[in-house]
């Protein structure tokens, strides 16, 4: 499995899956959301609704992925995904890497191969973007089976920078008992 760290635009991503860092109504936003609804057109929308009008009536809860079209992006699927606001009272660190475990998983159920996520919680949810790369990475050194490239697509190359020397940081740590693959 490959990580790749990139400065880019996550809509023009050729993978089978890109993730959308979502709000909770899933019916767009700004930042990654919008540009997401918006080059994908209404296709990606329609199912969003649909989704709220099914299983979501309250919207998609933080941390949780659900898939949709991906309308005209080039890519198979959209996968949603909520992270959460960042906190200086409280360690929501969990559920922020949960957004990324949970968005893999429906990337494997889909048959998905290669995926590319936007740092999740760095913009708006204002979460540090040095910590915002840890947990992504921590997240994404585990895929499922299948799964053979991941990329994180950052906004800059100042951004980007910061991630390889926070992998670097990273590949320096063991990792814990029970993420190994081959751990029960």
């Amino acid at each position: 499995m490959q990580i790749e760290l990139v400065t880019g635009d996550i809509t023009a991503e050729r993978v089978d899956a890109i993730v959308n860092a979502a709000n909770s109504s899933l019916l767009g936003g700004g930042g990654v959301d919008g540009a997401i609804h918006r080059k994908g057109g209404p296709a990606i929308l329609d199912e969003c609704r649909a989704l709220r009008a099914s299983r979501y009536g309250r919207g998609l809860p933080v941390g949780h992925a659900v898939a949709t079209t991906a309308g005209r992006l080039p890519v198979r699927w959209v996968i949603h995904t909520v992270g959460p606001v960042w906190s200086t009272m409280e360690d929501r660190s969990p559920l922020l890497r949960r957004c990324y475990e949970n968005s893999l998983a429906v990337a494997a159920e889909l048959g998905a191969t290669s995926v590319a996520f936007p740092l999740m919680s760095s913009g708006v949810y204002r979460w540090p973007k040095q910590d915002a790369i840890a947990q992504a990475l921590t997240a994404m050194r585990t895929p499922p089976p299948g799964i053979e490239l991941l990329r994180l697509v950052l906004f800059d190359d100042d951004t980007r920078q910061t991630a390889e020397q926070v992998r670097l940081a990273l590949q320096s740590q063991p990792i814990p008992r029970g993420e190994r693959p081959e751990d029960p």
